[in-house]
């Protein structure tokens, strides 16, 4: 800034600039979604339709998944992917403390306790350090969560998980598309979960 230029202020054009705007994005893709809406109306098939499948089979070859399987919302994507590995009440999961509440609400809503532990100053993600320091014969898994579409640090992470044989379940609700030495999110740990409200990276409709 030169000594003769003004600093701008909020209050120079009096109209707020918001953080995000869903209007303005929805306005760019409104005939296509209008056209989507339609197709599903007019097949009435809507949970295990044909809709459904073929996001399923586009989410897995997309992450290089083998399946992918559509949930209500990604909170309840979370909780499957506990009970699915195996994790049971009385056990710890350790996961960050820096994200949404579903975090450690899946966590608690299965019985199971969550263990947050530190983050990276830099990166806002699993301090890797901090997840080993917090490692007990309670552990049942490690969830990092991926962060303003970047990757947890992760090589670290599978060296703990294959020393402590423990998964590691993703919540990758903030970064679908975000890679890590090659690979994308939903494929660097035995389960990872996305959620598809409208406010995260790849947002739809309501609450999924």
């Amino acid at each position: 800034m030169s000594a003769g230029t003004p600093r701008a202020s909020a209050e120079d054009s009096g109209t707020p600039v918001p953080f995000i705007d869903l209007v303005a994005q929805y306005a760019t893709i409104r005939d296509e979604v209008r056209t989507a809406v339609d197709r599903c109306f007019e097949s009435q098939t809507f949970i295990l339709g044909d809709e459904v499948l073929q996001l399923e089979k586009e989410i897995a070859a997309y992450c290089g998944a083998k399946h992918a399987i559509g949930c209500a919302s990604g909170t309840d994507a979370l909780i499957l992917a506990l009970l699915a590995a195996g994790v049971q009440p009385g056990d710890e999961v350790i996961t960050s403390p820096f994200t949404f509440f579903a975090s450690a609400g899946a966590i608690h809503r299965i019985g199971a306790v969550p263990v947050l532990v530190d983050i990276d100053p830099v990166s806002f993600n699993l301090d890797p350090r901090c997840v080993e320091a917090a490692i007990t014969s309670r552990t049942a898994a490690i969830m990092p969560v991926h962060i303003f579409g970047q990757c947890a640090e992760m090589e670290p992470l599978w060296k703990l998980a294959s020393a402590f044989d423990l998964p590691i379940i993703e919540d990758s609700a903030q970064a679908i598309g975000a890679e890590y030495r090659g690979e994308r999110t939903g494929a660097l740990g035995k389960i990872g979960c996305f959620s598809f409200f409208p406010t995260k990276n790849l947002g739809g409709a309501g609450d999924g």
